[in-house]
């Protein structure tokens, strides 16, 4: 909710200043996990505290006086040390002059408490002798359930922010007048030389000084395949060299590097949202101070102008008050949430809290990420051509086993379509690598050579029918390598990250639904547009950045877009964590995973418009439910206030106690059973 800048409930981070509207929400915030465990074990005692209560309220089998004493002795605890921070939460709404659902719970749980005591310990005090501890109880169970439900995924963020940070490597080989030294990387200093070695990650975003080689760069680019770099090119800090020995500069340090970009905008994007407004919290704002006047207005009403006498004031301020207590409020939200997660896991389709659900069910703009989303990412043969003499398979028996001794993802890709035609493979010999060039060896006694269309060029050989095609696939998104038997060209092997067969119903889908679906990529623009035009997607962004990822999201925020972020990498991360809702692809890594306030068991993009389906039918109950609690509240409080005492005297109020607790049980079923009807969703 909205909070006056004035309160003293603030916290500093990293420069920004956040306001809270309660000590529970700032503790939230500054130590979730400390804040976590407490809400968890007050959660647990104060179930097992109130299922006796309520066998005893329901159930009696003691003596009238016994049982009220069992009952003040168990529900005391709840009411006053689980409930602590009800009250704290009232003194706070008090001190910043703002209603929240803390006063009324406080106040209505006292009263129903208060109330429940007297009778207990002075029992002719009031006209009644029912007690109403259960009603106290229960509806601080039941709140505090739901808060916790909530707070379980703000904890998230924190892991994975910690897991980006651990893809930083911790030794560095730095070069000090030319001898080489292992430091740590928190040491290195712009300006500082480097080597990175094969397979090892680079340290910190660099300058290429020397050497070649293929970078995975997918972890910060997205990128599914390598990208070839050289002297002069730039590295970024956590990628990893595939092949070559390579001797860098650094050139951003500490939290200047790529890595810690990402970091600082995963972090800033998680803990820097601000509460969902509730409708229920809407409603307080003016609910609850209304609801206080009229319970003083009645009981001063009755005791100064008709002068029925102090119990009957005392008791028609508790009916107002007990009467208007949010019990079927309290479940409200809770029971739509609880069948709408489940159905949701029925489907795969993990939702990790009611923040998300409900944001979910009100997004109107999709974006997704290319590799390893709505493509398989990794790289796979798509075509062979063998124009010449040689038999496809021949070409592949070559290629694959020149190919088998790389770690290059384009060579795994060769290997793996040979295997997959059930081609059997040969020892390669005179094995040699090249960076940027490709790969040679000797196969059954030929010479076989592989690499892109300007290995034809330097070798000064000639591809006669296969320009045009190599051509078109490229335009296509596709890498295509030569492949050269013996000097001459032999055919070519065309090599792409597939589209996963989900993709365009899914996108179709969501599209029938009135989504505007946006794609992302750090790929290049060619091969997202060739994507892009598969999936069915009209809306590209290629070669972004993390932090660009992150200034889309926004900047669609800004058109006032409800905005879900479908992603699987850590790349996606910051994007993931900046949407309103995050939809991470469970076969991901994990951060995207955490990062993402929805989870997709399944590697299935259909179940995207399957999960924004179930949160809107999901949020519609809530509302629903809501709706008939608030109806409740208002139908009865005039009748609590005495709107019936000049049709059927004052007598009325030794019954009334006993009629509010029928009507908020009815209320309260009302409310379970309209959530237990989501049950009947279907995915389409």
């Amino acid at each position: 909710m909205y909070v006056n800048e004035d309160t003293k409930l603030r916290a500093d981070v990293r420069g920004t200043t956040y306001y809270f509207c309660s000590e529970s929400c700032l503790l939230q915030f500054t130590a979730p996990e400390k804040e976590l465990r407490l809400l968890r074990r007050f959660v647990v005692a104060s179930a097992l505290l109130s299922v006796p209560i309520l066998l005893l309220t329901y159930v009696s089998f003691l003596p009238t006086r016994l049982n009220d004493y069992a009952l003040f002795i168990l529900a005391t605890p709840i009411q006053f040390v689980v409930g602590w921070r009800f009250y704290r939460g009232t003194y706070d709404s008090i001190r910043s002059r703002m209603g929240n659902m803390d006063v009324l719970i406080a106040v209505g749980t006292t009263a129903a408490w208060a109330y429940s005591a007297i009778v207990t310990f002075a029992p002719g005090f009031f006209p009644s002798s029912g007690v109403y501890y259960d009603t106290s109880a229960l509806i601080i169970t039941l709140i505090l359930a739901g808060r916790l439900l909530e707070h379980v995924t703000k904890t998230s963020a924190f892991a994975a922010v910690r897991k980006l940070a651990d893809l930083q490597p911790a030794i560095a080989h730095k070069l000090s007048g030319g001898v080489e030294g292992d430091v740590p990387v928190e040491t290195i200093e712009v300006g500082d030389e480097l080597l990175v070695r094969p397979g090892e990650k680079i340290p910190v975003d660099s300058v290429i000084l020397e050497g070649s080689s293929a970078v995975d760069e997918s972890t910060i680019t997205g990128e599914s395949v390598p990208v070839e770099k050289g002297p002069g090119d730039k590295v970024i800090g956590a990628t990893i060299d595939k092949s070559g020995l390579l001797k860098v500069r650094a050139i951003n340090v500490g939290q200047d590097t790529a890595l810690a970009q990402i970091v600082k905008l995963v972090e800033e994007a998680s803990v820097g949202r601000a509460p969902i407004q509730r409708l229920a919290d809407r409603v307080a704002s003016f609910f609850v101070p209304l609801v206080v006047m009229v319970a003083i207005g009645a009981g001063l009403f009755w005791y100064f102008v008709e002068r029925v006498g102090l119990n009957f004031s005392i008791l028609a301020f508790v009916s107002v008050v007990v009467i208007a207590c949010p019990c079927a409020l309290g479940i409200a939200t809770p029971a739509a949430l609880l069948v709408g997660t489940s159905k949701g896991a029925q489907n795969g389709i993990l939702i990790k809290g009611g923040e998300y659900l409900e944001r979910a069910g009100k997004v109107d703009a999709v974006v997704m990420d290319k590799t390893g989303t709505l493509t398989q990412g990794r790289p796979a043969v798509v075509d062979v051509l063998a124009p010449g003499p040689m038999s496809k398979d021949q070409l592949l028996h070559l290629a694959a086993s020149a190919e088998k001794g790389s770690e290059h993802p384009v060579g795994e890709a060769v290997v793996a379509e040979a295997q997959n035609r059930s081609i059997a493979l040969s020892e390669p010999s005179d094995f040699e690598a090249t960076p940027g060039k490709g790969v040679r060896a000797r196969v059954d006694g030929v010479a076989v050579q592989l690499g892109s269309r300007n290995l034809v060029t330097d070798l000064g050989a000639s591809a006669p029918g296969l320009d045009q095609r190599m051509t078109e696939l490229e335009q296509q998104g596709r890498t295509t390598m030569v492949v050269l038997a013996d000097g001459q060209v032999a055919g070519a092997i065309a090599v792409a990250d597939s589209l996963k067969q989900s993709a365009a119903p899914a996108v179709a889908a969501l599209k029938e639904m009135g989504m505007e679906v946006v794609m992302l990529t750090g790929d290049n623009s060619r091969t997202a547009a060739a994507i892009a035009e598969e999936a069915g997607i009209g809306k590209y962004y290629a070669e972004v950045l993390p932090a660009r990822k992150e200034e889309v999201i926004r900047s669609l925020q800004k058109e006032g877009r409800v905005v879900a972020m479908v992603g699987d990498g850590i790349n996606d991360a910051p994007a993931l964590a900046k949407a309103d809702v995050g939809i991470a692809i469970g076969s991901g890594t994990d951060i995207a995973r955490e990062a993402g306030g929805i989870v997709l068991v399944r590697d299935d993009l259909r179940s995207v418009p399957t999960a924004i389906k179930l949160s809107r039918k999901t949020l519609s109950k809530i509302k629903q439910n809501l709706f008939w609690a608030f109806l409740y509240n208002v139908c009865l409080i005039p009748i609590a206030a005495g709107a019936l005492v000049p049709l059927l005297g004052v007598q009325v109020y030794n019954v009334l106690p006993f009629l509010a607790a029928g009507a908020m049980a009815l209320s309260s079923v009302t409310v379970v059973s309209n959530s237990l009807l989501l049950f009947r969703f279907k995915a389409a």
